[in-house]
């Protein structure tokens, strides 16, 4: 069986391969890819196939996924190149004839409103149009989106948002990932659709109270309109576009949209998800 991971560059795909080899896949099985290899030298050193895979160029995707059985499409990070990039893995992976795809969506994708969801959404509907053997990896929030924030949080005190009370179901990308690698290498997901996320959902207020719980540091959450977050990310130095699109998810947030409660990440993973105390104690260590 020789499994494909797109992104392998990158934090959730990384930690696919990783959860792949765990579960016994032999390296020469694994095909990791990216469109810069080079991050990736040291799992071609341990056995792991390494191949060049750019999301652009339809000639390097057909060479990537050459032999492969199944694949793991991990969503592309450009919201604006995300449909196109995903039509064409998609087309290589039929191509090359694989036996499923595990597609990395959102939680809610066939319902969200967020520009997110969207992408997500024509992506899921590609699949079914191509009638690709497929499952759906609904994902929800990283609990990493949370933690990585904390040096800004600690350093005014404050956690910003535009979500309300809305409750988002993040996990740790290392949770998602061990779901995938389940699905990967066991039988039975075809067609299925998961809405994974963590087993205890927070508000952003609850957010806060865990960093002011875990520093002893009084941290407040202020709810912002979706606008005046936008401002402040990109007083922060994100890019204009991003931020819009950052705030946009928050508002899908406060709407229930990165809620679930159907348990399917636990029940993949076969134990409770990381706990967002506990993801907040290791990124302060």
């Amino acid at each position: 069986m020789s499994v494909v991971v797109t992104g392998a560059t990158g934090h959730l795909g990384r930690l696919a391969v990783e959860a792949l080899l765990r579960r016994g896949v032999p390296a020469s099985d694994v095909v990791a890819t990216g469109r810069d290899t080079a991050g990736i030298k040291d799992l071609a050193d341990r056995g792991v196939v390494v191949r060049r895979a750019d999301f652009g160029d339809p000639d390097s995707l057909a060479a990537a996924f050459a032999g492969a059985d199944k694949l793991l499409l991990i969503s592309t990070t450009t919201v604006d190149e995300r449909l196109g990039n995903h039509r064409r893995a998609i087309d290589a992976a039929l191509a090359a004839g694989v036996s499923l795809v595990a597609y990395t969506s959102m939680t809610r994708a066939d319902t969200a409103t967020t520009i997110l969801a969207a992408t997500h959404r024509a992506t899921e509907e590609y699949l079914r149009e191509r009638e690709v053997p497929s499952v759906l990896l609904r994902n929800s929030w990283y609990l990493e989106n949370y933690t990585a924030q904390l040096p800004m949080v600690l350093r005014y005190g404050a956690v910003i948002g535009a979500a309300g009370e809305g409750r988002v179901s993040a996990a740790s990308r290392a949770d998602f990932a061990e779901a995938a690698a389940a699905v990967l290498t066991t039988e039975g997901h075809t067609g299925a659709v998961y809405e994974l996320g963590g087993d205890q959902a927070f508000t952003l207020a609850e957010f806060a109270a865990t960093v002011s719980a875990a520093t002893g540091q009084p941290i407040a959450y202020t709810d912002l309109p979706a606008d005046k977050l936008a401002e402040a990310l990109t007083g922060a130095g994100l890019p204009a576009e991003l931020a819009h699109v950052l705030a946009d998810a928050d508002l899908g947030l406060g709407r229930g949209e990165l809620f679930t409660d159907s348990g399917d990440l636990s029940r993949l993973i076969g134990r409770p998800t990381t706990s967002l105390a506990d993801a907040v104690a290791d990124a302060l260590r």
